[in-house]
């Protein structure tokens, strides 16, 4: 017999077409097979054709479509493309798609192509890239304004907001490479930005501790708050209970400010007078809180009971049994799994620790419970990182110099690239790629290959940024569903965003696999 599906699978098991579609299925017309005697076997109805199709791959039902009108039909039904979809994105929601202007079988053909074109990354014919300039000083942060999700129904956009040393704040165009709008200049320079997308809102913080809330759509500021002392760190949560922004400012205190009035919920003392450095769970229902190289341990807050407090009673939250903390990061498909480096009983060598966060109602209210799920050394060798996120529920990346390195929880390490010629800035982690920035001027992309467990990550290309006479390297890097930005520093004191959009060309299914 031989032969092998598609999908996989061999000739004779339940699930596959040949490549070929109709040569393969000669004798057949409407779903009947003529038999040896001349008969006439049983028709397959749509139910019982629809459940065959359910075991294809995508490949596979494009070449059903192809053999008659009957196949063709069950073959694009939106169950399907659905289910094939969800199985391949976890992440892929109905509210996604938009109806009227897109089918899950086109959302399928499109993302995949995006997905390819991504991998490749051809100049000009994947991607059409963009030099944008504005700012009269440096970058210092930026953030993507459009939602991260994949659209693709004619509307998707995507764009970005930047706060520079020149005291602007800024929103761009990506695909269009041009300025929406710029903010009056403000009193000092802007040293950070974080963004609401559903509620379309920017957020900034000045060296002096303004903190404004700006309209995305037009720039309109609409409403401020005074920190006693600049801030170290902000953070935004779409929590459940409401949005809300989180602040650590010099002082040691944590402040809870409601959005968009920025109103105060609650001010926490968390380290005194130490800057605090702040990290959201991927749900927003934990926030982890340290101080770098400090014998004092990091904390971790149940932010529901920072919006909530009580007075007289101190929020939910528990001190983690480590020191000298440097780095840590959630891991983005769990909810409350924590990864943190630190030192050892000794000091001597680095570690990482993952802990497991919940609660438990206790007759006293509230109590955090912390399980540590894994710990190892980090090798001596190794520089010590200064770079870290997490990828799933297992995998950890780190960078040290110019090195990126990937290791499970458990210690193993899975890989390591060496492709940037000098230190790597920043790194950007999706369910798809990897991008790391650098000072040679270059943006590195990876993808990750989902097949294997831990999924392992391939290394691809080289974004490359402009002359080494105007430009000192790329400081910052973010990426979304269509496009990559990257921060270009100017030797003249001076950033530029540059840009890398991918494109779509709408019902190609040659990227398909």
């Amino acid at each position: 017999m031989g032969g092998v599906w598609p999908s996989g699978r061999k000739r004779g098991e339940m699930g596959g077409v040949w490549p070929e579609g109709p040569k393969r299925v000669e004798g057949v017309a409407g779903g009947r097979r003529l038999g040896g005697a001349g008969e006439m076997e049983p028709k397959l109805g749509f139910h019982e054709l629809l459940h065959v199709f359910s075991f294809l791959e995508a490949r596979d039902l494009l070449c059903a479509a192809q053999v008659d009108k009957v196949w063709n039909e069950v073959s694009g039904t939106k169950e399907l493309w659905r289910q094939l979809c969800l199985r391949r994105w976890s992440s892929c929601k109905t509210s996604q798609m938009t109806l009227g202007t897109q089918t899950w079988k086109e959302y399928y053909l499109c993302r995949s192509e995006l997905e390819f074109r991504m991998e490749c990354g051809r100049p000009e014919k994947d991607f059409i890239c963009k030099a944008i300039a504005g700012h009269t000083g440096e970058i210092d942060e930026l953030a993507y304004i459009s939602t991260k999700e994949c659209r693709f129904d004619g509307q998707e956009k995507s764009m970005v907001c930047t706060v520079s040393s020149d005291s602007t704040v800024r929103a761009w165009d990506v695909q269009e490479g041009t300025e929406i709008w710029s903010s009056p200049l403000q009193p000092a320079a802007l040293v950070n930005v974080v963004t609401f997308p559903r509620l379309q809102l920017a957020i900034t913080v000045d060296e002096r501790g303004l903190i404004k809330v700006w309209g995305a759509e037009n720039g309109w500021e609409q409403a401020s708050f005074r920190l006693p002392t600049f801030s170290s760190a902000l953070q935004a949560c779409d929590h459940p209970e409401g949005p809300f922004l989180l602040v650590a400012c010099a002082e040691g205190f944590l402040y809870a400010l409601t959005v968009p009035q920025l109103q105060l919920r609650s001010r926490t003392r968390v380290f005194p007078s130490s800057p605090t450095s702040l990290l959201c769970s991927p749900d927003c229902q934990w926030v982890f809180a340290s101080t770098q190289n400090s014998d004092l341990g990091p904390k971790v807050f149940h932010t529901r009971s920072l919006l909530c407090l009580v007075e007289d009673e101190p929020p939910v939250s528990t001190t983690l049994p480590i020191w000298l903390t440097s780095r840590a990061c959630w891991a983005p498909d769990e909810t409350a799994r924590l990864m943190v480096t630190h030192r050892n009983d000794n000091g001597m060598q680095l570690v990482i620790t993952t802990y497991e966060l919940r609660t438990k109602q206790s007759r006293e209210g509230v109590d955090v419970m912390v399980q540590q799920m894994a710990s190892f050394l980090l090798p001596n060798s190794m520089i010590p990182p200064h770079l870290m996120k997490g990828h799933g529920s297992q995998v950890i990346l780190l960078v040290s110099g110019s090195e990126l390195a990937l290791f499970t929880i458990h210690g193993v390490q899975l890989a390591a690239f060496q492709d940037h010629q000098r230190p790597i800035t920043s790194m950007w982690v999706d369910q798809s790629r990897v991008i790391t920035a650098s000072f040679d001027l270059s943006l590195r992309v990876y993808v990750w290959n989902k097949e294997t467990k831990p999924p392992v990550l391939k290394s691809c290309y080289h974004l490359l940024g402009g002359s080494h006479r105007w430009a000192s390297g790329f400081t910052h890097v973010e990426g979304d569903s269509m496009s990559i930005v990257g921060v270009e520093a100017r030797n003249i004191g001076t950033s530029i965003l540059r840009s890398y959009c991918f494109k779509v060309q709408r019902g190609s299914d040659d990227c398909i696999n």
